[in-house]
């Protein structure tokens, strides 16, 4: 199946927070202080455009139903192609240009809320130039944030002398006391599509989420929704979550989105969805992260530099429906490649950055042993379907190579609402998800062509630590290794204790014919128990 590359325009679009590769924009002004430093700009409510959000109301209880609303609105009529212009000068900076503008770090809203949370808007410009309206929710009524240039420092940057108050923004960000009680760090920011990222206490950005995926892996190039507008329930000095709500949209699907941050060691975000294809899609892919890979043990000819590894996630996990752990290790492939997990009713997936050990890295800029990983926890039950993990050949960190989301058996059915709900959780490590002992590490040998024979020959070495097994080196033997290959034959599992790791070393050569793929499982057990996680891979043979 030809399955053309994602869009990383786009990808490069929603990864430019990274603070290791990109400048970290700082605040807004509160509501008061826009009105008051607005100087000789035009202060009325900025002209509604065919690419705005429908009206919402000005007074009440504006909600998630109101987004609700809006959304089925959105898909009962044919998708508005039209969308505001924003000045040429700010779509022709370059990205050293763009690092320039910044907000003003003593304008941050919510200042005055007695609450620990700040937001802070992203200036339009660079590949940032679709305007998103965004709201905040004050006593029931949704109050759009008009532009203004007082907000900002633009550094270098040739821009207008004058922008209007309508220009709007290209996303927010919001700052809390996350590591520090007397420090504001960044918890959670929008921008880009329908990308968002989020932080645990002590992590730094990496992989990221995105509210719906469309056709990513298919046949036919990759749709990318977008916010049309934005909202943010102002916090109350007591609150401890944040709510945010996002108006999606693009040709195929609408949507509505309630998101609830709660910062913590382990930051989540309850996501509720309700989504309402145009269209029937084929492949619709929910609870969507992006991430990327370049290079990780073993992988010396993908190597540039000095650096042992380099990637914000090196593993997809998994827990089935049957309640089956699974560990996936992530390739930078020579072509794209689909892995494709089906399943009932899973309850977890995600893109984990397991390996926490700076040394592995050696990286002083990128922090790549303090990237998080996301978890997903699915609400409910979502029938069949599976997760897919598209793997993208890259060479080079600047674009996110890696996607995995879950995709229906069934296509959502047109102009009917779907909800759904789950939870996002940025984790550190996964032995908090889980018992049992867990993959350490795994490296393949190179391929070796036996032409005599017909078969093509290759090693795979599994470390498992964590869990009981320090407790089974005392009688090694009753440990065992169980490998099987779904095409050719596993020709020799070997399990030897690993006393310095304090787990077990399992050693599987597996042969196949020439050009064929086979998947390879491994997992420790006893006469009686599981002892670990299921380690796989997949293999295709060289043809000769």
């Amino acid at each position: 199946m030809s399955t053309p590359p994602l869009d990383q325009s786009d990808m490069f679009s929603c990864d430019w927070a990274r603070p290791s590769r990109r400048a970290v924009i700082a605040a807004l002004a509160s509501t008061a202080a826009v009105a008051s430093s607005a100087g000789a700009q035009d202060t009325r409510p900025p002209p509604v455009t065919p690419n705005t959000a429908p009206a919402e109301p000005r007074r009440g209880n504006f909600g998630y139903e109101d987004v609700v609303r809006q959304a089925r609105e959105l898909a009962a009529r044919p998708f508005d192609t039209s969308a505001p212009a924003i000045p040429e000068a700010l779509k022709s900076l370059t990205y050293d240009s763009y690092r320039e503008i910044r907000f003003r770090r003593d304008k941050a809203l919510w200042q005055d809320s007695g609450s620990d949370y700040r937001l802070h808007l992203f200036h339009l410009g660079f590949l940032h130039d679709k305007p998103v309206p965004v709201h905040v929710i004050s006593d029931g009524t949704a109050i759009p944030l008009p532009f203004n240039m007082a907000l900002f420092e633009y550094g270098k940057a040739q821009v207008p002398q004058k922008l209007p108050i309508s220009l709007g923004f290209a996303g927010f960000s919001v700052t809390t006391t996350l590591n520090d009680l007397r420090v504001q760090d960044e918890v959670i920011s929008f921008l880009g599509a329908s990308y968002f990222r989020f932080l645990g206490r002590g992590h730094r950005y990496g992989l990221s989420a995105r509210s719906l995926a469309l056709d990513v892996g298919g046949e036919q190039a990759e749709e990318f929704p977008f916010f049309r507008a934005l909202w943010l329930e102002k916090p109350k000095p007591d609150s401890v979550d944040l709510v945010i709500y996002g108006l999606l949209d693009s040709p195929s699907v609408s949507g509505a989105f309630r998101y609830v941050v709660t910062p913590g060691q382990q930051t989540s975000v309850a996501v509720t969805a309700t989504i309402v294809p145009r269209r029937t899609i084929e492949r619709i892919g929910i609870a969507p992260l992006t991430s990327m890979f370049l290079a990780g043990e073993g992988d010396r000819e993908q190597r540039t530099d000095f650096r042992p590894e380099v990637h914000d996630s090196d593993g997809l996990m998994l827990k089935t429906g049957a309640g089956e752990w699974i560990w996936r290790p992530i390739r930078n492939p020579q072509a794209l490649t689909i892995s494709s997990f089906h399943d009932r009713n899973p309850r977890g997936f995600g893109l984990i950055q397991r390996d926490r050990e700076f040394g592995h890295y050696q990286d002083l800029e990128a922090h790549y042993h303090a990237r998080p990983g996301y978890w997903v926890e699915p609400s409910g039950d979502w029938g069949e379907g599976r997760v897919d993990l598209i793997e993208i050949p890259t060479q080079g960190e600047e674009f996110d190579n890696i996607v995995c989301c879950w995709t229906p058996k069934t296509p959502l059915p047109s102009g009917q609402p779907t909800e759904l709900s789950y939870r996002i959780t940025s984790v550190s490590t996964t032995e908090t998800l889980h018992a049992m002992a867990q993959v350490q590490s795994s490296i393949a040998a190179r391929e070796e062509v036996d032409a005599a024979a017909g078969l093509a020959k290759r090693r795979f070495i599994v470390d498992f630590n964590a869990g009981d097994l320090e407790y089974y080196l005392s009688d090694p033997k009753r440990v065992s290794v169980v490998a099987t290959v779904s095409a050719g034959t596993v020709a020799s599992a070997t399990l030897d204790p690993n006393f310095a790791a304090k787990g077990f070393r399992a050693i599987v050569n597996v042969s196949v014919r020439p050009g064929e793929r086979t998947d390879l499982r491994v997992f420790l057990r006893t006469a009686r128990h599981t002892l670990s996680e299921t380690w796989t891979t997949s293999w295709t043979a060289p043809a000769t």
